[in-house]
């Protein structure tokens, strides 16, 4: 580096994370996402911490659908969408979305963060105002920032819905008003109060965009996400989620809505106007994940089912969960340096899960976060537990995670 003080500034600033316990290291991993993954230095590991909840990443029919499509439009698009990189693979995927969603009109973007990166900002105006979830996800938090300095931000408590109210009583000559909020809370695990925040909406006129990404293929009868499991799919005015967990694990995320809404973002959002397009093969993967998932809902079931007996076991050990109805086990266990210590602990003894602490989550809060899949054979979920029986703390039995 040229610059010495920033250099040091940079040694600095990695020390202290080390010194604390919190420094992160990336893990090598040498073969295709599964259940068991084979992790340099580590053999064949249990993973207990990806999103591919349905198991579709390395299925064979959207592995198969990924390789047709580079034979059929090359390895990229080599172009942003309104120059010549849309394809009839994006159409089709797009298409597939909108009818799964039960809406008018979908896009795809680079990446689920560019996604919520784009929509804010190119949906609203000066004299707008924004009502957002204090745990709503990074992506949608830098996509508020970005809005015109003239819009109002309002940041309500927690699933909070007398204080989303009391907000949105504050801003009555705002000329257009937004609610965001997360589906399923990705380091709690929770759901949002879909149907109050449905009420609070229609008595404010306001529109409702809610980010599914947890909740796409795990709630629901048919994995249609939240907006399915609480029966008002018809409500959500806005969806924002990813191709990158349910629908194979790819790169990419997408919007969905009415098809005025998807023309406002295709003119306006500057991530879809200024990023290449996803490859066509992602599309292929990502339309063929759909299609396995909506021919066989039974995955789905399938899924919960093995949630809710990871659940009741981590309970019968004396470790309490927070609760909640996704894919998403969190277990709080104090400190930061604990959380991380605990999970090295775990992946010694052969199970990959992730422990995040602050600034992910608050100070005090930190969390081993354990994802569990469709793909999970009944003997993989009962080794994990073995491990983690064998491997957790006592002094952190017992804690309560609410």
């Amino acid at each position: 580096m040229s610059s010495t003080k920033f250099n040091d500034r940079c040694i600095k600033a990695i020390d202290t994370l080390k010194a604390e316990g919190r420094y992160k290291t990336l893990k090598l991993l040498s073969g295709a996402a599964g259940a068991e993954t084979p992790i340099e230095g580590l053999g064949d590991t249990l993973i207990f911490c990806a999103n591919d909840y349905l198991g579709l990443a390395n299925h064979p029919e959207v592995v198969k659908a990924a390789h047709a499509g580079i034979e059929e439009f090359g390895a990229g698009t080599a172009s942003a969408r309104f120059i010549c990189g849309t394809t009839t693979a994006h159409h089709d995927l797009e298409t597939s979305l909108a009818a799964f969603l039960k809406v008018e009109s979908a896009v795809c973007y680079s990446s689920a963060f560019a996604t919520n990166n784009g929509v804010f900002p190119a949906l609203t105006q000066p004299g707008d105002a924004i009502f957002s979830d204090e745990l709503n996800h990074a992506s949608i938090i830098d996509g508020v920032r970005l809005c015109h300095r003239e819009v109002t931000r309002e940041i309500y408590k927690h699933s909070n819905m007398a204080d989303l109210e009391e907000k949105l009583s504050r801003h009555p000559d705002a000329q257009c008003r937004f609610i965001i909020s997360d589906g399923v809370f990705s380091m709690e695990g929770d759901l949002a109060k879909l149907d109050e925040l449905c009420s609070l909406a229609k008595k404010y006129d306001a529109t409702l965009v809610i980010d599914d990404a947890h909740g796409l293929g795990v709630l629901g009868e048919t994995g249609r996400g939240i907006g399915e499991h609480y029966g008002i799919m018809n409500e959500i005015d806005i969806y924002t989620g990813t191709l990158g967990k349910t629908l194979s694990g790819i790169s990419g995320g997408f919007v969905a809505g009415s098809a005025t809404v998807i023309d406002t973002l295709i003119q306006f959002s500057r991530p879809h106007i200024f990023s290449n397009a996803i490859p066509a093969s992602s599309c292929r993967a990502a339309a063929m994940a759909l299609k396995v998932l909506d021919d066989n809902p039974g995955i789905v079931s399938d899924l919960r089912g093995k949630v809710e007996y990871f659940r009741r076991r981590l309970v019968e050990m004396g470790i309490t969960p927070i609760e909640g109805n996704s894919g998403i086990i969190p277990v709080v266990v104090g400190e930061t340096s604990t959380a991380i210590s605990l999970a090295q602990r775990l992946l010694d003894e052969g199970l990959y899960v992730v422990g995040f602490g602050f600034p992910v989550v608050p100070e005090g809060t930190a969390r081993l976060r354990i994802q569990v899949s469709s793909a999970h054979s009944m003997s993989d979920i009962d080794r994990a537990l073995d491990i983690i029986n064998k491997v957790w703390p006592n002094d952190t039995r017992g804690i309560t995670s609410n």
